[in-house]
């Protein structure tokens, strides 16, 4: 009886661990403690290995998206926004230096715009947002990948 209840919570766990890969693309909950130890690379690594794109384009994709946020968002939502994303404002300065944006991004289709003269093809641009939005919120919470999210739509 104790062997089976054994093997049924060791089943469970496995079950369990398959659903949480399969609903977090980015397996962000795994890289929770990693992203903090390992530095402001983290992300952008991840968006490169998982989206296929240069570290370039990753760091000016991420500073694009932060340059929307800043320009969206009140001031205190967005510290809290790029307080989820170690070296935020190294993103930004990339993206500025590398001609993703001179000025203002302005909108979605701005931030579009920005991605697509980083080299980002359109199909790959759309699943930065999520991606990004995910990893804060599970960072930081949900509330903060809302208010992220809500600054990119």
């Amino acid at each position: 009886m104790q062997r089976r209840n054994f093997l049924f919570a060791v089943g469970l766990a496995a079950v369990t661990t398959q659903v949480a890969l399969a609903a977090d693309p980015l397996n962000t909950d795994a890289l929770k403690s990693s992203v903090l130890s390992a530095g402001s690379s983290s992300l952008s690594g991840l968006l490169s290995s998982k989206l296929g794109v240069t570290q370039n384009q990753a760091e000016g994709g991420l500073g694009s998206m932060l340059k929307l946020a800043q320009e969206k968002l009140v001031k205190g939502d967005y510290a809290k926004v790029a307080g989820a994303i170690p070296g935020a404002q190294k993103y930004l300065d990339k993206a500025k230096s590398l001609g993703a944006y001179s000025g203002s991004v302005g909108n979605l289709a701005g931030l579009n715009g920005a991605l697509a003269k980083l080299g980002i093809p359109p199909e790959t641009a759309s699943k930065f947002i999520p991606y990004v939005t995910d990893y804060v919120g599970k960072l930081a919470g949900p509330q903060v990948g809302a208010l992220l999210k809500s600054a990119l739509v």
